[in-house]
């Protein structure tokens, strides 16, 4: 199926038109010249960021390499990179995908991460690239894992195995959206777990967890403990866009 998808791509790139999946004008690529360059210019990557969980840093925090957050309440991941800002020009693109379901942008959003992070990242050491999963309710509705569409396109160490279905998530009807820092943490408690075909074959392992965007870092705190609570060694979190801090409280 793979194999089908490349070819039918190919074909694509050299006959039809394609849209900027930031401006929305037609030209051969996914992502145009102009918008490319702006991203090489803005883009989150560039700035001096938490090495653990990717946000910007301050003046005062510059010399650690980590924010004041990381440092006061230790996550569960060891390290993050991020692409893009959440306010930056690719969240269009990502809501084109989640909400519109427009899975052509699955494509566009791993190929402007393979053009930026794919020689940078190539030779980081990992065992598996797990995808952050949805409940089997919201797959129902949705029709897909957009994290996944996303992970599955993206180009990484051929060491490192794509594992789409060993996270699996319980659907809770709460949605994570305002409150502090600890109000989410608390509410994504025990959402996740570790399909059991595939408990042995993490344990020990080093791990990259792929999400679309990251906000409080709750949800991959979570993974990431549920992970290295049954012997995963080390958490890499591989992350689209990021917003900026939420308070603790």
């Amino acid at each position: 199926m793979q194999f089908l998808e490349k070819i039918f791509q190919s074909i694509n790139s050299q006959v039809l038109p394609s849209a900027c999946i930031v401006c929305e004008r037609y030209q051969q690529h996914s992502i145009c010249a102009h918008c490319l360059q702006s991203l090489n210019i803005n883009g989150l990557f560039n700035y001096e960021c938490c090495y653990q969980c990717g946000i910007t840093l301050n003046a005062l925090e510059l010399k650690e390499r980590r924010c004041e957050q990381c440092n006061l309440h230790p996550p569960y991941f060891d390290k993050t990179y991020c692409l893009d800002s959440y306010e930056g020009i690719l969240q269009n693109a990502v809501h084109q995908l989640k909400y519109q379901k427009r899975l052509t942008y699955a494509h566009g959003l791993a190929s402007v991460w393979n053009h930026i992070f794919s020689k940078q990242l190539i030779n980081i050491r990992a065992n598996h690239l797990l995808p952050v999963p949805i409940s089997t309710q919201k797959l129902s509705t949705r029709g897909f894992n957009q994290s996944w569409e996303i992970a599955r396109r993206m180009t990484c160490n051929p060491s490192i195995q794509k594992l789409p279905h060993a996270l699996k998530r319980h659907h809770h009807a709460f949605q994570q959206v305002g409150g502090g820092l600890a109000a989410r943490h608390l509410a994504i408690a025990g959402v996740f777990y570790i399909d059991d075909h595939f408990t042995e074959a993490l344990r020990g392992q080093s791990i990259i967890i792929f999400d679309d965007v990251m906000t409080s870092g709750a949800t991959l705190n979570e993974i990431a403990r549920v992970l290295k609570d049954n012997g995963a060694s080390h958490i890499t979190n591989w992350v689209l866009l990021r917003t900026a801090k939420i308070p603790h409280v």
